[in-house]
Formats: structure tokens, sequence, C-alpha cells
């Protein structure tokens, strides 16, 4: 596991799991939110956002955290590893509600959290087994079929995961 590619719903815990395991395996971390949006959250240029993960994934070793299917094929391509936090649409709401409380709002950069609710992200999370998952596995199939896929359907399942990534590690010096 040295190029991970960590996506799924808004709320599936993506930024929680991808900053323990980057801790545990000592790995560069990168929220693609925060590459992806200024502090006014005002959208990169689809060129500049393709061309910086294009220099992200060139690295020996990374995490690299967030969906943006448009250039999925980028990480998909680079990775050895796919971490797919597949969870119902109740669990990522609850997710959402969580990060509200905890960061009440607005734009964390420093550590990749954007805390934006609107009805547009709502319907998203509410469709998007419907919609986007079947997308999502799509081009995993297209573009990474040399990865090892580890899909997740609940925060249990994830947390083991970590539980027994944290257990596998060699000791940090």
């Amino acid at each position: 596991m040295d190029r991970i590619a960590l996506i799924g719903c808004g709320g599936s815990g993506k930024s929680t799991i991808a900053r323990q395991l980057a801790q545990i395996l000592d790995a560069p971390l990168t929220h693609l939110d925060a590459i992806y949006y200024d502090e006014q959250w005002n959208p990169l240029p689809q060129e500049e956002f393709t061309a910086r993960q294009e220099k992200l994934v060139t690295g020996e070793r990374w995490i690299i955290e967030g969906n943006y299917a448009g250039t999925l094929p980028i990480r998909l391509a680079a990775a050895d590893t796919v971490i797919f936090l597949d969870l119902p649409a109740a669990t990522c709401l609850w997710g959402i509600v969580q990060r509200r409380r905890r960061y009440r709002g607005g734009q964390h950069q420093a550590d990749g959290v954007y805390d934006r609710i609107t009805w547009n992200f709502v319907r998203y999370i509410l469709g998007y087994r419907r919609t986007m998952r079947p997308r999502v596995r799509n081009l995993i199939q297209e573009h990474g079929p040399h990865v090892q896929l580890i899909s997740l359907t609940s925060r249990r399942q994830a947390n083991r995961l970590v539980d027994r990534i944290r257990a596998q590690a060699p000791p940090m010096p």
C-alpha cells in the first residue's frame, strides 16, 4: 500500500480515514478539496486541477482522498490500492451532521475538511449509490484493473481496516 486512492460519498469518512492512514503509514496525504477550492470556494480551472493531480501521482508514496470522477482515472492508473467507502446514505448524512458540529461551518484548509452543506450536496448524498457508485465502479474496472480494491460498506469495516493496517505497520522510529 504505497499509492492509495481513497474515494466515497461525502460524509463517508474519507478525510478521517485518510488522516489515520497517513499517520500510520507515514505517507504524504492530499485532500483534493484543498486543491480544488480556494478560500472563497472558487474552483481551480479544470486543466490546472488535472495537471496538479498528474504531478501528485508521480510520487513513490501517497494517499489522495476525494472523488472528482472526472479526474479519477489519473489516480486509478497510478494507484496500487483503492479504498472505496461505499456507505449507506443515512450514514453519510450523519457524517455531515457530525462534521458540521465539529467544524461549525466554513473551510479548514489545514486538514482538507470543507464543511459546506447545501441542498444540492444533500441530494448528491441521497443519490450517490444510485448514480455515482456505478460510475465509480466502471472507472475502477476500466482504469484500475491492477489495483487492490478494498470496498467498505460500514464505519465498523473502515475502523477494522485501519486497526488491521496499524497492527501490521512497522513501528515508527
